[in-house]
């Protein structure tokens, strides 16, 4: 067996590949990459596998089509190790591994990234002279939730927000900042028109983009650094658009069992790493096949024809419905729900929870009971059956590694939107907040899960979180197993709006989070009893 690297040398060796069962690109790569390198119309920030997985294969099929005829631009602009240890061994290359429910494996090497850029130093001053060009066309992101937040519960600004405000453009640390301080280096060349597109699964997430872009800019305009000129460029969608976007698709940590498939299949450094920003990252990247990418058709400048890579270009209105459909209803809240209780009750895998009846019955009734009816139908896909994919086949799926812990990362900046949103929706239409059940066990859940002990009584780890050590610091005299040390230590917590959208303690939600959450607190075995009488509505509360 010949010995394989993902290497701009190796993809040489066709015949081997081809052996492998591997799929190479159909174009000329090291033309693509020069191309884009010298005129670049599309960079995307947020290195991660859901760009390396998705959105890269999305540029991928444009030219394996003929359709386009140069790469994507990489930036990172938070873990820099990713670049470092793993775009730039493997030539920016990306190994895809599809993973079909019916056990059969697809693999390609992605090639259509051309560059990869760390946001610092040297790497600043490249993405200045791109963004200085005037063939540019979109910039996209991928920077988690959390990476449009410039401000913590309290109101305050964040230190990295606040140092970009006080430091003007020349050195920012905040992704914000980055964005803004591009976007000013645009401007100064010329007031030059863009799209900037967050393809994050957050709710109103172009007007999340726009809002940090633009508060980053009033603040050096209030200290001096930029004239109000430049937030009048960028306040204008006409010239600066920031199009709302929906999407989807399960891109889990790499997985061992990929890893040692690749590996007999003569493939070597396949090996899965875990940088210094706590992220988990191979030079594969393993992913479901489902996908969805719904975007609003605003591009000032023109853009990619990305439907012929199966992607839908739509107006504001349809992008918000199935964006809503998705995060609030149809996946993300299940993936919250079943992120927490599977980390409680020792799962290591989603796939492995869908065999349990209790896990099983609680995104049931939160999909289908809960949060379906107040969900507004966009027209382009159908909410029950959107849901009932993610059901009955997308999170069965037992090739599918996706690890409850890591979706259990950053829940306080999900859970407003997740579960807030379906609260807010029963309130203004008037419908009987008594009648929620699964909503308040996901909350009481994820309160349970941030005390760092499972069902069984075993420490666990909490994942990573902006709210973690002040979420964990309110419940530090709360035992896992002693109800009476609870006396309102989450009240709190249920009543920052910031976090939930509301004040929980203003309904019925606040009380009865709070007595999910004190009969988990009964030792061995009380989570799985409180979602059973829970859920078979013979909890007393």
């Amino acid at each position: 067996m010949i010995a394989l690297r993902l290497s701009l040398n190796d993809l040489s060796d066709k015949n081997a590949w081809a052996a492998a069962g591997i799929g190479l690109p159909a174009y000329n790569v090291a033309d693509a990459a020069a191309r884009a390198r010298n005129a670049p119309i599309w960079v995307h920030f947020g290195a991660g596998n859901i760009f390396r997985g998705f959105i890269a294969g999305l540029q991928q099929s444009l030219l394996n089509k003929g359709l386009a005829d140069r790469g994507i631009i990489a930036a990172e602009t938070f873990d820099f190790d990713i670049i470092d240890s793993i775009y730039r061994p493997c030539d920016n290359l990306v190994m895809n591994v599809t993973l079909n429910s019916d056990a059969s494996v697809d693999c390609e090497i992605i090639a259509s990234i051309a560059e990869a850029i760390r946001a610092d130093g040297a790497g600043m001053a490249r993405l200045t002279e791109i963004f200085s060009q005037p063939d540019l066309r979109l910039v996209s992101f991928t920077i988690t939730e959390k990476g449009y937040v410039l401000r913590g519960a309290d109101g305050g600004l964040l230190p990295a927000a606040e140092a970009d405000m006080r430091a003007g453009p020349d050195k920012p640390r905040h992704a914000m900042g980055v964005a803004a301080a591009l976007l000013y280096g645009r401007y100064a060349a010329g007031k030059l028109p863009l799209a900037l597109v967050s393809m994050d699964n957050c709710s109103h997430n172009g007007e999340k983009l726009r809002a940090g872009v633009l508060e980053i800019a009033k603040g050096w305009i209030g200290n001096g650094f930029v004239d109000e000129r430049f937030l009048k460029y960028l306040s204008d969608e006409r010239v600066v658009s920031f199009p709302w976007s929906m999407i989807d698709k399960i891109t889990p940590r790499p997985d061992k069992f990929i890893e040692m498939m690749l590996k007999n299949k003569g493939v070597e450094g396949m090996e899965s790493i875990i940088t210094s920003g706590s992220t988990f990252i191979a030079p594969f990247v393993n992913a479901e096949r489902p996908q969805y990418l719904i975007i609003e058709d605003s591009f000032p400048n023109g853009r990619p024809p990305l439907e012929h890579a199966g992607v839908y270009l739509t107006d504001r209105e349809t992008v918000e419905k199935t964006e809503r459909m998705k995060v609030t209803a149809c996946l993300n809240p299940l993936h919250t729900a079943m992120a927490v209780y599977g980390c409680l009750l020792g799962y290591e895998r989603v796939s492995e929870e869908m065999k349990d009846p209790e896990i099983t019955a609680l995104i049931k009734r939160l999909g289908y009971t809960e949060c379906l009816p107040v969900v507004t139908d966009p027209g382009i896909i159908s909410p029950k059956a959107f849901i009932d994919e993610v059901i009955n086949k997308r999170l069965p799926n037992p090739f599918i590694p996706d690890a409850p812990r890591r979706i259990a990362s950053d829940t306080s900046q999900k859970v407003g939107i997740r579960f807030g949103e379906t609260i807010k929706s029963y309130i203004a239409e008037g419908r009987d907040l008594s009648g929620l059940v699964a909503v308040p066990l996901a909350i009481a859940g994820w309160l349970r899960y941030l005390l760092g002990v499972d069902d069984a009584g075993k420490t666990m780890d909490i994942s990573p979180d902006p709210m973690k050590d002040e979420l964990t610091a309110r419940l530090k005299t709360v035992a896992w197993n002693e109800a009476d040390s609870y006396n309102g230590q989450i009240l709190s917590i249920l009543s920052n709006a910031r976090i939930f959208g509301s004040d929980l303690l203003q309904n019925v939600l606040g009380r009865r989070v709070e007595a999910y959450f004190q009969s988990m607190l009964n030792g061995p075995g009380a989570v799985r009893q409180t979602l059973k009488k829970a859920l078979m509505n013979v909890f007393d509360a």
